[in-house]
């Protein structure tokens, strides 16, 4: 039996390894991915260190991670379409739908939507099964390691902010916490003319970061005068969208605290914490409102790699290093403890 070098999780266990495993055969409609990059998610480092819980089912004790994932096609399984070929360089959407809800009989949506490394085998591994309706074609000028990093890292944010936020031209916005989620919110919410542009965070890398990339006002959370300095650059107003990227509960307490009349509250970031409106009554008078985010649609990745391949978009700043495969703890750990202020780290097989 041939087998492969991948990253899994012990569903029963919580432990995390590399481990050698049997490379897989694609199915009916699917492909077999020879990966060529995959990157390292928060969600990823949450999963290990058990603040998110995977459960373990029948038939699915363990669960290679990875959903930010590229590669070429390595073999076409039975009932592919002519248009898929060996070679051909793809990225890999972060989900699929179920296949099997009233919406996806009707092919209007999803109830129950599954994420790749999580419900599924994911990328951290030399190859990868995928669904052929998951694939997205990659343009030879896009490097195949910033390709990797737009299933989530930057779909996500997109999809919150022009789908779930609605965010219009000239509206404020407010991002919190600017790692790989917020780095590329500050560049989004900027391309779409967003106005001021508010980052909070505590690391002064961070918010070094954030101006960098497009932020006017870069600011620690932890001040006393947060409050203040939101209304003023916002005419008194506060924000129209408030972007909590961290998933911490404190950062929604305060993003409440300077939401403008008609305000969102968009949640991207993952929290087990309980919502809490501390004002309630005055967060009804102003009609603001708290929209819960999660993931991307299918035409999100297209419209990015669109975006990219025509310089509309450019996230060459994006990759802060590249990693073997094999040193995929290495990589989790420095995502955990933040060490070099990375924005994606990518393994490579």
């Amino acid at each position: 039996m041939a087998t492969m070098l991948a990253g899994r999780l012990d569903l029963v266990t919580g432990k995390f390894g590399m481990e050698q495993v049997a490379i897989p055969e694609p199915g009916p409609g699917e492909v077999r991915i020879k990966v060529l990059a995959a990157g390292i998610c928060l969600s990823d480092v949450h999963l290990i260190d058990g603040s998110l819980r995977l459960k373990p089912r029948p038939g699915f004790t363990a669960v290679t991670l990875g959903h930010e994932v590229a590669g070429v096609i390595e073999k076409l399984g039975e009932g592919t379409e002519t248009w898929w070929k060996v070679g051909q360089r793809v990225l890999l959407q972060a989900g699929q739908t179920c296949g099997a809800c009233a919406l996806c009989m009707t092919r209007t949506g999803c109830l129950r939507p599954l994420t790749r490394g999580v419900d599924y085998d994911g990328g951290w591994a030399e190859y990868a099964l995928a669904r052929q309706d998951t694939l997205i074609a990659v343009p030879d000028m896009l490097p195949i390691e910033q390709a990797a990093i737009l299933p989530d890292a930057v779909s996500t944010p997109y999809a919150a902010i022009v789908e779930t936020a609605a965010l219009r031209p000239a509206e404020s916005v407010g991002l919190w916490g600017i790692g790989g989620l917020g780095a590329h919110g500050v560049q989004l919410v900027r391309a779409f003319g967003a106005a001021p542009i508010i980052a909070f965070d505590p690391l002064p890398e961070a918010r070094e970061r954030a101006l960098a990339l497009g932020a006017d006002l870069a600011l620690d959370p932890q001040q006393p005068d947060v409050r203040e300095q939101v209304l003023s650059w916002t005419d008194g107003r506060g924000l129209d969208v408030a972007l909590d990227l961290a998933g911490v509960a404190p950062v929604r307490e305060q993003a409440q605290s300077v939401l403008a009349p008609r305000g969102r509250l968009v949640l991207v970031g993952l929290t087990p914490a309980p919502l809490t409106i501390s004002q309630s009554i005055g967060f009804c008078v102003a009609m603001q409102q708290v929209r819960g985010h999660y993931g991307s649609r299918f035409e999100h990745l297209p419209q990015l790699v669109k975006l990219t391949r025509l310089g509309r978009l450019d996230f060459s700043r994006s990759v802060s290093a590249v990693l073997p495969l094999a040193d995929a703890p290495l990589g989790v750990e420095r995502l955990m403890k933040k060490q070099g202020n990375p924005i994606r780290l990518v393994l490579q097989p």
